[in-house]
């Protein structure tokens, strides 16, 4: 007998668009089909971390929230639980405080947590799992690297801001008869870098799963210049990388203490290597979180709306540990078990990049 009565919510990782479209569905149908009651988590785990970070939401809480992007809880792609950094004098040690969480859950009476994120956050989720912990979860990524779904709300709304960007730059390009070079996000997927490269017709296209080849790209661009184009667009995932070389990375302060590494660069060296063989006027561009920022446009909102209707669904019929996602046109549903970890990444011979070649789009090789 299903006996639920209060659920918690968090969202984890980078912000998408779509996340508080997810918030008020789980909110609504909670309340509206079942009578429960929605905790919100602020600031991912990091709030069942730290004291007195959560809300109670209500109808009214959630109410406009369809378009708005962001997230009313906050996230962070920091504060593992399992790996939780503390400092320690000069220096930043990591401890495990996934008993704090547990201790939390227990004491906010939380039956079940819907877990709103990428791959990190589902991989704690899995952790918890095997803790005992009743969890549900829901894919978030604009990077649509998630094996387990066809498509991630986000994604479609950073290719969006992306193609929009790549459209832009087309006119100041060919007005100056320069080669503008257009970074985009990704990770270690260029899923992104290619469907926005390809819908705004961009000549160049470098992806993580196809090492780049720097003759290649100058070849490109001379044979444009050959033909009295004297303008070219270059779109490169921030994970790619030269051949025999390795992706760029670059150092970020995390905190007071704390230091990160994140996918960066790749587009000034390439703009520069470009520039410096060609001796062509060279600019960069950088979209950065832009892609992640905004509202989500109508196709990420309404399948936001539908992972979080079926997320609540999952856990009416005490089908916890599952993921929602969504294959086809179907939502269904997947063992977060399964689905943590695995990346799905673009298929260097593949159907798509096959018909960017033929477009005459080099992928740089």
């Amino acid at each position: 007998m299903n006996t639920i009565s209060k659920i918690g919510i968090l969202t984890g990782g980078g912000d998408a668009p779509g996340l508080n479209a997810v918030i008020r569905a789980v909110t609504k149908t909670a309340i509206l089909d079942y009578g429960w009651k929605v905790i919100g988590i602020r600031d991912g785990f990091q709030g069942l971390i730290e004291p007195e970070r959560t809300i109670l939401l209500t109808l009214k809480s959630v109410r406009g929230l369809l378009p708005s992007g962001g997230t009313i809880l906050g996230t962070t792609n920091r504060g593992n639980p399992f790996h939780y950094p503390e400092e320690n004098g000069d220096e930043i040690r990591y401890v495990d405080r996934s008993g704090t969480v547990l201790d939390r859950l227990n004491e906010l009476g939380i039956d079940v947590l819907v877990v709103i994120g990428g791959d990190g956050s589902l991989a704690i989720a899995r952790d918890f799992i095997r803790k005992g912990v009743k969890i549900v979860g829901v894919p978030k990524t604009i990077d649509n690297d998630i094996l387990a779904t066809d498509l991630t709300f986000g994604y479609s709304t950073a290719i969006t801001t992306a193609t929009e960007a790549i459209d832009k730059l087309h006119t100041t390009a060919e007005s100056h008869h320069r080669v503008m070079v257009l970074e985009v996000m990704g990770r270690e997927a260029g899923w992104i870098a290619l469907e926005s490269g390809i819908s705004g017709g961009a000549d160049v296209i470098l992806i993580p799963e196809i090492p780049f080849d720097y003759d290649a790209i100058c070849g490109k661009i001379c044979g444009r210049r050959e033909k009295e184009i004297m303008f070219s667009i270059v779109v490169v995932s921030e994970g790619a990388f030269p051949r025999g070389g390795k992706p760029s990375y670059q150092q970020i302060p995390a905190g007071k203490k704390e230091v990160v590494k994140r996918l960066g660069g790749v587009g000034e060296r390439v703009g520069a290597e470009i520039s410096r063989r060609l001796n062509v006027e060279t600019r960069v561009t950088v979209l950065g979180h832009l892609q992640r920022g905004g509202g989500p446009i109508p196709f990420d909102r309404f399948l936001a709306t539908r992972f979080g209707k079926a997320a609540v669904q999952l856990i009416a019929e005490n089908k916890m540990g599952q993921m929602v996602c969504l294959h086809g046109r179907r939502v269904e549903s997947i063992p977060i078990e399964k689905a943590a970890g695995a990346n799905k990444l673009v298929d260097p011979d593949g159907q798509v990049v096959k018909m960017a070649e033929s477009l005459g789009i080099c992928l740089g090789r």
